[in-house]
């Protein structure tokens, strides 16, 4: 092989070198955008945007559950409906009538079908329910401190709770959210000033979940806060949301 020849042959050798030498240079700087790319993609910071509401109920339910009890049907069942217009009548004096007032059906236990030793006591158990719904909460709360007056009547009432409601959720959730968000923007943006950084486009968002309990109790639902077993039993809720949101931080 001439010297010529021998040139001819490095000549190509020496290009292919140069190529993947820039190949890798180029190859670098592009898979070192990515990890710059990557790196900033992935500095969030999430924040949680709390919005609480007090508000009255609107609605309470009222079980008024009593009982008789002896050895002789006729005379148990006909003791239970002399109770049953006493309630009646105990409900009327307090303006509560017609549609705000259901009568339940009487139920009626055989000791004697039920393997209890009926030698040791009644045969018979007669009970029945009245319920009262209204929207005037207050009325009600008054007429249930007032339930002393059926038992000093000789009504034997086994449970009387009253039971409170608000059904107006769906009317304050659009305001609520949007404070909600807002007061999650307003963490993101204190901790970006702390951390110099801006605060970028939302990476995910949870409105959370809404809770209803006592004014003066924990959470009853919901991911936060304490079990509030006495909530219903409350004329004034608490409704409480809070709003996870993660933001972007950039420089």
């Amino acid at each position: 092989m001439t010297k010529d020849d021998a040139g001819l042959l490095v000549k190509p050798f020496a290009l292919l070198g140069a190529l993947l030498a820039f190949g890798l240079i180029v190859g670098g700087t592009l898979l070192g955008m990515k990890v710059r790319d990557f790196k900033r993609a992935d500095r969030y910071v999430e924040v949680k945007g709390l919005v609480e509401r007090t508000v009255k109920s609107d609605t309470a339910t009222w079980p008024i559950s009593f009982s008789e009890t002896g050895n002789s049907l006729p005379d148990v069942f006909a003791a239970s409906q002399k109770d049953k217009s006493a309630v009646l009548a105990f409900l009327s004096a307090q303006g509560f009538s017609g549609a705000s007032v259901a009568v339940g059906s009487v139920s009626v236990t055989d000791n004697s079908t039920t393997g209890a030793d009926i030698s040791k006591g009644p045969r018979f158990v007669v009970q029945q329910t009245i319920t009262v719904q209204s929207n005037d909460v207050d009325k009600v709360a008054a007429a249930n401190a007032k339930t002393s007056d059926l038992i000093g009547a000789g009504v034997v009432v086994q449970s009387g709770s009253v039971t409170y409601a608000f059904s107006g959720l769906n009317a304050l959730k659009p305001d609520m959210i949007t404070e909600a968000t807002k007061n999650a923007r307003s963490s993101a943006d204190r901790f970006a000033a702390d951390s110099g950084s801006q605060v970028g486009s939302i990476r995910s968002a949870n409105q959370g979940v809404f809770s209803i309990s006592s004014a003066n109790g924990g959470s009853s639902t919901g991911e936060e806060g304490a079990a509030d077993p006495n909530g219903d039993a409350s004329i004034m809720k608490k409704v409480r949301v809070v709003a996870t949101i993660d933001y972007y931080l950039q420089n």
